[in-house]
C-alpha cells in the first residue's frame, strides 16, 4: 500500500483528493497537513511513501518546504500540487528535486499515475513540461530577468502584480510588512523597474499574472 500525506491549506482540496484516491486499491491517504510546519511534525512520527505538496502554503512556501524535504527526507518523493501553470513554477520545483508537477486542472488519473511512478523512482512529466524542459536546456537565448529572482521574490512579484497590498501579502505569507517591502525592493532592482505599476506591466508582458 502506498502511504500518502497531503499538504494543502484548503480543507476542501484535501477532502477532494482523499475521495479521489479512495477509489484506488493501492493508494491511501495516511496523513494531512495544512502547512509546512504541521507536515514536518507528522513526518517525525509517521512514515509516508509520497508527499503531495501544495506550492502556495501560508508561511513557509511549498518551494521552501520542498528544499527542506530534500535535505532532511531525500528518499521520500514529493509531487507538487499547484493552481499555477507549468511555465511559472515547474522548472523551479523540478530543479529543486520534485518528482512531478501537477496543476489542479490535471486529470485525476494523472495524479494516480504520478503517485505510482513516484514510488518507483520515476518522474512525472507532462508533454508540455517535457517541451519546456527541452527548451530550457537547449535554447541559447538569454533567459528572462525574472528567472534570476529567488523563489520568494518571484512569489512576492506575483502577489504585487495581482494587485494585493503589502499588508495582505505579508499576512498571506506570514511575514512582516517590512520583509515584504525588502523583497519588493529586490524585485524592482533586479528587473530594473520603478514602482508597482511597472511590476504589473512586466508580469502581464511575461504571462506571470495569476488568475
Amino acid at each position: 500500500m502506498i502511504r500518502v500525506i497531503i499538504v494543502d491549506d484548503h480543507t476542501i482540496v484535501r477532502k477532494g483528493i482523499k475521495q479521489l484516491l479512495e477509489d484506488t486499491d493501492d493508494i491511501r491517504i495516511e496523513g494531512e497537513a495544512a502547512n509546512a510546519s504541521e507536515m514536518f511534525r507528522k513526518l517525525e512520527i509517521a512514515s509516508y511513501d509520497v508527499i503531495l505538496l501544495d506550492i502556495a502554503l501560508p508561511g513557509r512556501s511549498g518551494v521552501e518546504a520542498l528544499k527542506q524535504l530534500k535535505e532532511f527526507y531525500p528518499n521520500i518523493p514529493v509531487l507538487i500540487l499547484s493552481m499555477y501553470p507549468e511555465e511559472q513554477y515547474a522548472l523551479r520545483v523540478m530543479k529543486a528535486g520534485a518528482s512531478g508537477y501537477l496543476t489542479k486542472e490535471n486529470d485525476p488519473d494523472e495524479m494516480v499515475n504520478a503517485i505510482r511512478n513516484a514510488t518507483k523512482g520515476k518522474k512525472y512529466i507532462s508533454t508540455s513540461l517535457a517541451e519546456t524542459l527541452a527548451n530550457h536546456f537547449y535554447e541559447h537565448n538569454e533567459k528572462p530577468e525574472y528567472k534570476n529572482l529567488s523563489d520568494r521574490e518571484f512569489e512576492v512579484l506575483q502577489h504585487i502584480a495581482s494587485g494585493r497590498p503589502l499588508t495582505e501579502i505579508a499576512d498571506q505569507l506570514s511575514l512582516s510588512v517590512k520583509t515584504i517591502s525588502t523583497y519588493r525592493s529586490r524585485v524592482l532592482k533586479k528587473l530594473g523597474l520603478k514602482n508597482n505599476s511597472d511590476i504589473v506591466k512586466y508580469a502581464m508582458n511575461h504571462g506571470l499574472l495569476n488568475n
